[in-house]
């Protein structure tokens, strides 16, 4: 299993992600600054999307590249990566660069909940500049937002396609496959990401793929991944949500609860965890913990039907 220097890729942040890299492409835009990050595989209720913080760094003679990191996007865990914005001295006035500012512009839209100007944006820098990776990651953004996930589909494969070795893309169509019932096929695509020496979060990847791969009946590929996930980085709510699943399943509902409450305390709930959380107490014989996870479940998801088992997972 491939291993790679911890980081953590929950929560909106900008950073220069690979400033010394060797390589130095043109414009672009993914790592969850709008989506990887994470993930859900079916789809749920709303997973925090903190404020953007836009940072706009122009080099003179290299070009730096800017990750904006999310929580998740699918499954009830996983995590999608948004659109990395590789700035380089190009004409102000080239379709890249135009491109560039329409990606930055549809990310600051999307985290504030603007769906029409997000979805306007990644038409317009798709439209400038076809070949730009990051353009078609905020386009399947957009698309899985409005529930059109065979558009999204397309998008995240032509961004792979268009950047084969680029680590946060792998993760991002990986994580769609799964969520499209597909945890087989998905888990080659995690093991890419992971491959991409320059990849800044493989504890994303590595917990995406320990959580498809529980779902593509792989018991001990599940376990490695996961357990590999939260040796980079303890605090990832997509392992810890796996692995309280595992161990509820297992029968071990003492280390599901502590699983589960980790969970809960690394990152906003999603209507999975809640559900999952009133299982366990209920087992354990805690009636009235299950009770207030069930409540909390009609408070914060009041308009999503089921039992819970749907999304989150870039």
């Amino acid at each position: 299993m491939p291993h790679a220097a911890s980081s953590r890729g929950r929560s909106w942040t900008a950073r220069d992600d690979r400033q010394r890299s060797e390589r130095c492409w043109p414009s672009r835009a993914q790592e969850k600054p709008v989506s990887e990050g994470l993930r859900s595989n079916r789809p749920s209720g709303a997973n925090a999307l903190i404020a953007v913080l836009v940072a706009v760094v122009l080099a003179s003679t290299a070009c730096s590249r800017l990750s904006f990191v999310k929580p998740k996007l699918a499954r009830s865990g996983m995590d999608r990566k948004a659109p990395e914005v590789r700035m380089t001295p190009d004409s102000y006035d080239s379709p890249a660069a135009k491109s560039r500012v329409l990606i930055q512009q549809g990310q600051v839209a999307l985290s504030q909940g603007d769906l029409a100007g997000a979805a306007k944006a990644a038409d317009q820098a798709v439209r400038m500049a076809p070949d730009n990776a990051s353009a078609h990651t905020l386009a399947a953004l957009v698309a899985e937002r409005r529930g059109d996930s065979a558009a999204a589909g397309k998008h995240y494969r032509r961004a792979i396609d268009l950047e084969p070795r680029q680590g946060s893309f792998a993760n991002n169509y990986g994580t769609w496959l799964c969520a499209s019932g597909r945890a087989q096929e998905s888990l080659e695509w995690f093991d890419r990401a992971l491959a991409d020496p320059g990849y800044r979060t493989p504890a994303i990847a590595m917990a995406n793929s320990g959580a498809c791969a529980a779902d593509a009946g792989q018991d001990a590929h599940s376990e490695r991944y996961l357990t590999g996930a939260l040796e980079l980085d303890p605090e990832n709510p997509v392992a810890l949500g796996a692995m309280a699943e595992r161990t509820f399943r297992a029968g071990d509902a003492f280390r599901a609860r502590a699983f589960s409450q980790r969970r809960l305390a690394a990152a906003p709930a999603d209507r999975r965890s809640l559900v999952l959380a009133s299982q366990i107490e209920e087992k354990l014989g805690d009636k009235e913990a299950a009770d207030r996870y069930v409540q909390r479940v009609g408070a914060e998801f009041p308009a999503v039907p089921g039992s819970g088992n749907g999304e989150i997972g870039k």
